[in-house]
């Protein structure tokens, strides 16, 4: 059996891919420009950790891959699906009809129609109305749809009538279907929103999946593919095939993940400063803390479980001009451009450079200062100062984790952090964290208060193993990593809402 793994995150602006040993010892690792179509870069960054190794191709037991492809998909309106889209919910939620709130670009990418049908249940798990399968086919017999999106009133408490509808489709039209009750949680609007953008992206992640799939095959590697969720952990391409929203966001945690395992800290902010764009985020027992707002993609707000990031236009190719910095960046061209590379663009890697912040890998490059240097700088750090501080929320003491190919932009220190880290392969933490995941599952739903309070969440307790084995877990090491029941009020009968996230290292 191998005894090795690969982790590969594509960014905007560079690839990484590192090989990790059994005993999590970086082994192999490389860097990449991402290219126009990223699956270039991921496979450029592929070949070179493997012609990096110098052992037996066999040894690789399984390959992680972190990619934009969903997100990209999303924010350029390019290779979506048209969804048919189906909520069970009148007639208490017809006055707000779905993708209202969509951007019209996005909508006439995507939708090739929209219903609200009767079905859906109350709060406190009443039946609405049954759902009509009459009017869900007289609404399918009209559209031309490459996928079909459901979402049902307030499926995460009831989802009886979305599986009814989806077996259905299943069964007489023959479409994918994207339930909601599997990807959002409370909120009918957020989660209808990401059940419709799910089943857009239904085709990227079939070429995604697919070019890993052949990527290795090519190779002869007869490694197990996986695909990083936006929570920091893994699923099958399988389980990817069904839930590609869960792709987006899958970057910075992956970031996150890995400077936990680097650095070994548990409890950090860590930044990760990229080509283009610097990612904060907050460490919270080794995880990335999760977002507690409504999260806008492409102009969509969306309720899936996301990390908490706060993104800054700041980068090592952020453009420098003698009155100010970016936001443009030169990206994946810096290699061609930057001054240090023999181009003329003045970049942030340039001013860091003459300013005497060089990376480890590069104690090479020297620059000398030149007018607006020193306040690009100055300017930068203000940059970051302030957004951690925003991160913080008024808790001061945690230690930095500075991560990412520009990590050496940052200062040695940084107000309201006790020190600043920077582990060994840094630059190549997103990757990392691709690596060493774990498989998870996760159920958001609403239980009685009562007597039956108990027995109702060691069932959700085991539906949310289920989901964890599901995605690629070991059925003996999955344990129930969160757990977060919150009080309702004005209901009839006393109700909490249940959030459980099982989590396991992958099967063998």
């Amino acid at each position: 059996m191998g005894d090795l793994r690969i982790g590969i995150d594509v960014g905007g602006t560079n690839t990484d891919a590192v090989v990790l040993d059994a005993a999590g010892r970086v082994v192999a690792k490389a860097k990449r420009p991402t290219t126009p179509e990223v699956t270039e870069g991921l496979t450029a960054a592929l070949d070179a950790v493997l012609t990096a190794l110098d052992t037996k191709q066999e040894r690789i037991a399984r390959v992680m891959l972190g990619t934009t492809h969903a997100t990209n998909a999303i924010l350029e309106r390019r290779s979506l699906g048209r969804v048919a889209v189906l909520r069970l919910g009148a007639p208490a939620t017809t006055s707000v009809p779905p993708l209202s709130d969509w951007p019209d670009d996005l909508r006439e990418a995507v939708s090739a129609g929209e219903a609200i049908v009767p079905g859906g249940h109350y709060v406190d798990g009443r039946e609405i109305s049954p759902p009509d399968l009459g009017a869900v086919r007289r609404f399918l017999d009209g559209v031309r749809a490459d996928a079909v999106a459901v979402t049902s009133v307030f499926s995460p408490a009831g989802d009886e009538h979305e599986r009814r509808v989806e077996e259905l489709i299943r069964t007489e039209y023959g479409l994918p279907v994207s339930v909601s009750h599997e990807i959002g949680s409370l909120g009918l609007l957020e989660r209808e929103n990401a059940t419709v953008l799910n089943a857009a992206l239904y085709g990227v992640a079939a070429h995604v999946t697919g070019a890993l799939v052949a990527a290795l095959a090519e190779r002869g590697l007869g490694a197990t593919p996986y695909l990083a969720q936006n929570d920091g952990t893994l699923m099958t391409v399988e389980h990817a095939a069904r839930l590609p929203v869960s792709t987006i966001g899958s970057g910075p945690a992956n970031s996150l993940r890995g400077a936990a395992f680097l650095s070994g800290v548990a409890d950090a902010i860590v930044v990760d400063v990229g080509g283009t764009s610097t990612d904060l985020g907050v460490l919270t027992g080794g995880f990335p803390r999760e977002s507690a707002a409504a999260v806008e993609i492409g102009g969509v707000l969306t309720n899936f479980r996301m990390p908490d990031i706060l993104a800054i236009a700041l980068g090592g190719g952020t453009v420098v001009r003698e009155h100010g910095i970016g936001p443009d960046s030169v990206g994946y061209r810096i290699v061609n451009e930057a001054l240090v590379f023999g181009g003329r663009t003045t970049t942030m890697t340039d001013a860091a450079v003459a300013v005497g912040r060089i990376p480890r890998d590069a104690p090479e490059w020297r620059l000398e200062r030149a007018p607006g240097m020193e306040k690009a700088v100055a300017v930068a750090d203000e940059m970051v100062i302030d957004a951690v501080d925003r991160m913080a929320l008024g808790r001061s003491g945690r230690p930095l984790v500075a991560v990412g190919g520009g990590a050496f932009l940052l200062p040695g220190r940084i107000p309201g952090a006790s020190e600043v880290i920077r582990p060994e392969h840094a630059e190549v933490a997103n990757a990392v964290g691709a690596a060493i995941a774990l498989a998870s599952g996760r159920v958001d739903t609403i239980l009685p208060a009562g007597e039956s309070r108990s027995e109702a969440i060691r069932k959700v307790k085991e539906e949310a193993a289920a989901r964890a084995v599901a995605a690629g877990a070991d059925p003996s090491g999955v344990e129930i990593v969160d757990l977060l029941e919150v009080p309702l009020s004005y209901l009839s009968e006393p109700a909490v809402r249940v959030h459980v996230k099982a989590a396991g290292p992958l099967a063998r």
